[in-house]
């Protein structure tokens, strides 16, 4: 079965307001699918009635708020985004904010997502925060955890999807952020890689913000990123690998 990477690619509304957003997905359309609300637009008046308003337009909506709080006010929470239509949503936490999440999506549609490490975080922040362990070993050992928790899947670098893949086979899906075209250059992102390599690393989906929305031509720059998806997803397909 073909894959269409336009399915796969989440693109990031990292905008300071939903006026700014609205013209990024409207130069999208037809290209793009799937949008990721963030924390940056979580307190703009419009927001709810902006995702709804996506999702009428048959969009599929990411809700990336990392859910982080007792079991009660989890289960609340996702239930909520459960009945609005988000298709995506990301958690954080330990077994029982996690088990919440999953109750809180009852029988819908909807993913959750567990958060492994931020790709923004690299060794040096995970020993800041307490961690004696390389990066790595803590994702798997958060990704093995996820499938025992009834979770759809996991945020992880490219860099660790393969070690995922590896350890627990087609059992999650695995969202990956922090990803940059090829040239692209630095930024906050320290775990980065490219979107062909990416996909070839087993990553189902790929969130990408600033080198679309922040590109001259966003619409040409989805373009390009969508067609090295495809030729990575195509590639995975012909080598019997999950696509």
């Amino acid at each position: 079965m073909n894959e269409n990477a336009s399915d796969k690619l989440i693109v990031a509304l990292d905008t300071d307001s939903i006026e700014e957003a609205r013209p990024l997905v409207n130069e999208l359309d037809g290209i793009v699918h799937f949008f990721k609300i963030g924390l940056g637009l979580q307190l703009d008046s419009t927001t709810n009635e902006f995702i709804r308003e996506l999702i009428s337009r048959e969009k599929k909506v990411f809700l990336d708020y990392k859910y982080l709080d007792i079991e009660a006010t989890i289960e609340r929470a996702v239930s909520r985004a459960a009945r609005v239509g988000v298709s995506f949503l990301t958690v954080h936490g330990n077994s029982s904010i996690i088990q919440a999440a999953v109750r809180g999506r009852g029988a819908s549609d909807m993913k959750v997502f567990a958060v492994t490490v931020l790709t923004s975080m690299d060794g040096s922040d995970v020993m800041e925060m307490g961690y004696n362990c390389p990066v790595e070993e803590l994702v798997l050992h958060r990704a093995s955890q996820t499938v025992k928790w009834g979770c759809d899947g996991v945020i992880a670098s490219g860099r660790e999807a393969a070690l995922i893949r590896e350890q627990v086979g087609n059992k999650l899906l695995i969202t990956t952020p922090g990803i940059r075209p090829q040239g692209y250059g630095t930024d906050d992102q320290k775990r980065t890689m490219t979107p062909k390599d990416a996909i070839e690393a087993g990553a189902d989906y790929l969130v990408i913000g600033r080198p679309i929305i922040g590109a001259r031509n966003p619409r040409q720059a989805a373009i390009e990123i969508v067609a090295e998806m495809q030729e990575a997803l195509d590639r995975r397909r012909e080598q019997g690998v999950r696509a």
